[in-house]
């Protein structure tokens, strides 16, 4: 990244997010880490410095995201990126989802989404441009059944609107500079998938031509790029990060 930019990272208490927002800051970047609670931000980022500051907030309540940014812009003077990994699972199968469960999801994963973005979206516009990076995931490539921890109907759907979401986005706000980009993991080794029984591990090795899971850091490397002005005319995209997986 060729110069030092003012980010929000999302989810940054565990996995992606953690990883993304340790290594902005190691880069030089000033980072805003975003997560619902407080004392698992401390313990994610012990001994953090001027560099990244933690703020605890609910993504899905509007008001949490407004006071992230305005106190992004406060301590940072501006806001250059946003980079949002905040999500929750649900492994849920259909046969058993209900309405309070689908909802869950989708009022995190994509209400959550357009919340953060919006309320980033507004400096950006202030000061002429900016950069926001979704989390969409490869399970749209196949749906999700649900079941020993993998994603169910409920995430899978959340995870599908993400990518009609940042089109729009980046059609919507490309004339104020500001670009709009999501990236699509693969299955990745952090929490969420910490409940995956050895033959659903197996299965993504199967199908990832790589033959592993990915790494937390080597998903954050890419949120990484796409806020960088090596990425300047790249906009509405969706990034897939799976290790070459052929969902065929």
């Amino acid at each position: 990244m060729s110069e030092a930019k003012n980010v929000i990272v999302t989810g940054a208490a565990s996995g992606i997010g953690q990883a993304c927002a340790r290594d902005l800051a190691d880069e030089g970047h000033l980072v805003l880490a975003l997560d619902l609670s407080a004392e698992a931000l401390d313990a994610a980022h012990p001994g953090a410095g001027n560099s990244l500051v933690p703020f605890a907030g609910d993504v899905s309540n509007p008001a949490d995201c407004e006071n992230a940014v305005a106190a992004a812009v406060d301590r940072f003077g501006g806001l250059d990126a946003m980079i949002h990994f905040a999500a929750i699972h649900s492994s849920v199968p259909w046969s058993e989802l209900g309405a309070d469960e689908f909802n869950r999801v989708l009022a995190v994963n994509v209400t959550g989404s357009f919340l953060m973005s919006q309320a980033a979206a507004r400096p950006m516009i202030a000061q002429g441009g900016g950069s926001i990076v979704l989390t969409a995931s490869g399970i749209v490539h196949i749906g999700g059944v649900g079941g020993a921890g993998r994603g169910g109907p409920a995430y899978a759907s959340s995870k599908a609107a993400i990518i009609a979401l940042t089109r729009s986005l980046a059609r919507s706000l490309g004339g104020d500079g500001i670009r709009v980009n999501a990236i699509a993991p693969g299955a990745t080794e952090t929490a969420m998938t910490a409940g995956y029984t050895e033959e659903a591990r197996a299965n993504v090795r199967n199908v990832a031509a790589l033959g592993r899971m990915g790494r937390a850091e080597e998903i954050a490397d890419a949120a990484r790029f796409l806020i960088s002005d090596p990425a300047s005319y790249i906009s509405g995209e969706i990034m897939n990060v799976n290790g070459a997986a052929s969902f065929a």
